[in-house]
């Protein structure tokens, strides 16, 4: 996931190839992907050396979207592209209401509980389809994953990057 700060943000990634004419089998990583991922649009890929690539043509694949991307013509060059990222600006992102965040906008926020006592740090958010969740870090490195419900993230300020929490009992487990 990007960070704060960062210029782009990740709308995809390349799963797999699919079939013999270049096509792959891309995972969306933004809510609108399919309305992104469209043929004519384009993106830079995440490597080190990022590559534009232009989509020519897509289809839904169960959850997925297999996508035909201008000058990937066959097999080995789709395969070439496996793992790699499809990213875009951050200004594309679209408008959030006002009880909405972006997943990378999340880590690294400190988490506090509601005296305000240090809790740890957000380190992932996942974005998951029955219920989001945060993975939160102590100091001694205990680690435990809090669904992302008002009842147990009631304030969020990513601004001031903290999460206010009430942590149930047992959440955390022994960093042994």
């Amino acid at each position: 996931m990007a960070n704060v700060g960062d210029t782009v943000i990740p709308v995809g990634y390349v799963r797999r190839a699919h079939g013999i004419r270049g096509d792959v089998v891309v995972r969306g990583l933004v809510q609108d992907a399919a309305e992104r991922l469209i043929p004519g649009a384009s993106y830079d890929t995440d490597q080190d050396a990022p590559a534009r690539l232009t989509v020519r043509a897509v289809e839904p694949l169960g959850s997925d979207l297999r996508v035909r991307f201008v000058d990937v013509d066959d097999r080995d060059a789709a395969e070439a592209l496996r793992g790699v990222q499809l990213v875009t600006d951050a200004s594309e992102r679209r408008e959030l209401a006002a009880d909405e965040w972006w997943p990378e906008d999340l880590v690294g926020c400190g988490v506090v509980d509601r005296s305000g006592s240090s809790v740890g740090e957000v380190v992932e958010a996942i974005a998951a389809g029955a219920q989001d969740r945060l993975v939160v870090v102590r100091a001694d490195g205990a680690r435990a994953e809090l669904p992302f419900v008002e009842a147990l993230v009631p304030s969020v300020d990513v601004v001031n990057r903290s999460i206010t929490v009430d942590i149930p009992d047992g959440l955390f487990t022994d960093p042994r």
